[in-house]
């Protein structure tokens, strides 16, 4: 039973990290990557800083998004 739990669980974390990659989650993550392989000397905008940026070029360029 417990291995069953286990599969189970892990299948759904799984789920959840694809389905948070489809819905843009993960972006600050991305962006922390990028910014640190890309040898940036400016330190890397907070992840409010980083969403209201998105938020603000989306809106300011909107392209096919459904909302």
């Amino acid at each position: 039973m417990s291995a069953g739990l286990t599969a189970l669980s892990t299948g759904f974390q799984g789920f959840a990290r694809y389905l948070g990659g489809l819905l843009g989650a993960d972006a600050y993550t991305k962006y922390l990557e990028h910014h640190r392989a890309s040898g940036h000397q400016e330190p890397p905008l907070t992840e409010r800083e980083f969403w209201r940026d998105r938020t603000d070029r989306q809106d300011a360029n909107p392209q096919g998004r459904c909302c």
